[in-house]
């Protein structure tokens, strides 16, 4: 890699279109080693240390140096220290050494236990702005006790008047029904109806496909961009209906092609998605979270998401919610990948370096400022 293009690589500043808040109290070490899986929302069993896996090692390499610890400190070491320091020093620390200009956040789940878009912003000297999860959005609706026969008309209001200090919408069917079924918009009786019978068994978690696809056209009417979860996540997601090619009805449906589509993660249906941008002027996707959880093994999958997509529909996200070491290192290993992999196309004559440092710089943050419409 050229000296020139490790220093930009090093230098731009990032927009992390797809994020949440981190912590605002401490964790005990049990705690903090729960959110180091992805996977599994139960405790690591007593045998093992999430810190053995790729994202162990990867904090232990490039976040110890920001608590002031040599790098590939042990997991005690590492530990002690950030108890030492406290929540609120080493959120300030990473969030300030991830060099993120712009976080796009979505605050739609554990909301009481992460900062919020203010808090974000001032924790780590940027911009935050808010996305809106639709899914949430209704389920404080039932909350909130609207009946089935005004739920259409209620969530629109409600979207509507969200969207007013927001720069983005996303869902997350793919954890709730998955991509394979009808995603044509409902009538509006279809939508009374399946609206009054989850609000009458309780209106908690919305999981009735109908409201969802309701859901999500209504984003399609507003027009600001829909973020949309697909591929790795925990295990309350059928992985092989998470996959974005079972989209390509939506896609094609009146409407959608005026709205840009984001999708999120697509890990391990990056490629996938890479079709889907190069086939659709309005789909955009990115690799986040993936990043973190497979640590050494991201200058791979970043190297096999420039393979066919059209590099003006990437852009770069952490996906990081709750330890703010996940904030930080999706930076540093997006950064260590993409300089790696646009670096060896430009010492082996393929690429020229001004192009390679136009493409750090539109995936890095030009797409997101484009497309959000980051003032």
């Amino acid at each position: 890699m050229t000296s020139e293009l490790a220093e930009h690589v090093s230098a731009v500043r990032l927009v992390d279109h797809h994020v949440h808040g981190a912590f605002t109290a401490d964790l005990d070490r049990a705690d903090f080693e729960t959110h180091l899986n992805e996977g599994s929302p139960e405790p690591v069993p007593e045998w093992m240390t999430q810190f053995d896996s790729q994202l162990g090692f990867a904090i232990r390499r490039w976040c110890a140096p920001v608590l002031d610890l040599p790098a590939h400190a042990t997991a005690d070491e590492y530990w002690a220290r950030r108890a030492e320091l406290g929540v609120r020093t080493v959120t300030e620390r990473f969030l300030r050494a991830a060099g993120v200009s712009d976080w796009l956040v979505d605050t739609g789940y554990g909301a009481d236990a992460i900062l919020d878009v203010d808090g974000m912003a001032a924790a780590s000297g940027g911009r935050g702005h808010l996305i809106v999860r639709l899914e949430s959005l209704a389920e404080g609706m039932a909350a909130d006790g609207v009946s089935g026969r005004d739920y259409a008309d209620e969530f629109g209001a409600r979207l509507e008047r969200a969207a007013r200090h927001a720069v983005g919408v996303k869902s997350i069917l793919a954890y709730r029904c998955g991509f394979d079924i009808d995603l044509s918009p409902p009538t509006p009786q279809a939508v009374a109806t399946a609206a009054g019978r989850w609000l009458d068994s309780g209106g908690t978690r919305l999981a009735d496909p109908v409201l969802l696809r309701h859901g999500l056209h209504a984003a399609v009417r507003l027009g600001l961009p829909i973020q949309i979860h697909t591929g790795f996540g925990d295990r309350d997601l059928d992985l092989h209906r998470a996959n974005p090619i079972h989209l390509l009805d939506f896609l094609r449906s009146p409407g959608v092609a005026d709205v840009p589509i984001m999708l999120l993660h697509c890990y391990p249906y990056h490629r996938e998605a890479g079709y889907l941008a190069q086939a659709f002027a309005n789909v955009h996707f990115d690799v986040g979270l993936a990043i973190n959880h497979i640590g050494v093994r991201s200058t791979q999958v970043v190297a096999e998401s420039l393979e066919l997509a059209p590099f003006a529909k990437q852009l770069y996200s952490s996906d990081a919610w709750g330890p703010p070491e996940l904030h930080h290192l999706g930076a540093v290993l997006w950064r260590r990948a993409v300089g790696r992999v646009l670096g060896r196309w430009v010492d082996d004559g393929d690429w020229s370096a001004a192009d390679a440092l136009r493409v750090v710089d539109m995936i890095g943050g030009g797409n997101a400022r484009r497309v959000y419409r980051l003032e």
